[in-house]
């Protein structure tokens, strides 16, 4: 399992920078994405079993909800995007590899075996939901889901978080579209950002 591990690793960050090269953008903004969407889909997920408990159960979930707020505000929403990259970058530049590629590892592999093992299941329940034999309520189905859903997610933002980011660069897509803008809109977005600068710094002091 550690060779397929390495091996879907490798292939994750071959991806990652083929994706840098055509957008600008790196894994970490990929994962950053990936977990933005991942908070939503756990908190429609708490959102279902809140209408499905009873009163005192409500009461506890939504005050664990909240707390996950908290902290969500207070780790990963409290740090830019660009400063997680910058301290990719800053890595890179000193030709340092990932530590998560080794230190994840036991959780990487553990959600990935998840993910394969309950994949057949998922499939198998979701292609016999018509049948009569089978007789799931539709909250406990859409809870199973957006289940299964937070774990693939966590599985490819660990493999995201693991990788390794190419040089800062712009991106040919980036590039492409720019050369699209008309010249004078250009000219003027220029002499708009020229002039909302001394407002901004005189703003700030």
């Amino acid at each position: 399992m550690i060779y397929i591990d390495l091996a879907l690793l490798d292939l994750v960050e071959g991806l990652c920078r083929r994706f840098q090269i055509l957008t600008g953008r790196t894994n970490v903004w990929l994962a950053f994405q990936l977990t933005n969407l991942s908070i939503i889909v756990y908190f429609i997920w708490a959102g279902v079993y809140f209408w499905a408990i009873p009163g005192l159960a409500r009461v506890a979930l939504a005050l664990f909800c909240g707390g996950v707020l908290f902290l969500l505000t207070q780790t990963i929403f409290k740090v830019t995007i660009e400063t997680y990259e910058a301290s990719a970058y800053r890595r890179v530049a000193k030709g340092l590899r990932n530590a998560r590629r080794v230190r994840d590892a036991p959780l990487r592999i553990s959600f990935l075996t998840l993910a394969v093992l309950l994949f057949f299941p998922m499939v198998l329940v979701q292609r016999n939901l018509d049948q009569s034999f089978v007789h799931i309520s539709p909250v406990i189905h859409i809870s199973t889901f957006l289940s299964y859903s937070l774990i693939v997610l966590t599985t490819a933002v660990l493999y995201l978080l693991a990788c390794d980011p190419l040089p800062p660069c712009t991106g040919w897509l980036s590039e492409w579209l720019r050369s699209l803008v008309p010249a004078r809109l250009k000219t003027s977005a220029t002499a708009a950002e020229s002039r909302r600068a001394p407002v901004e710094l005189e703003r700030r002091r």
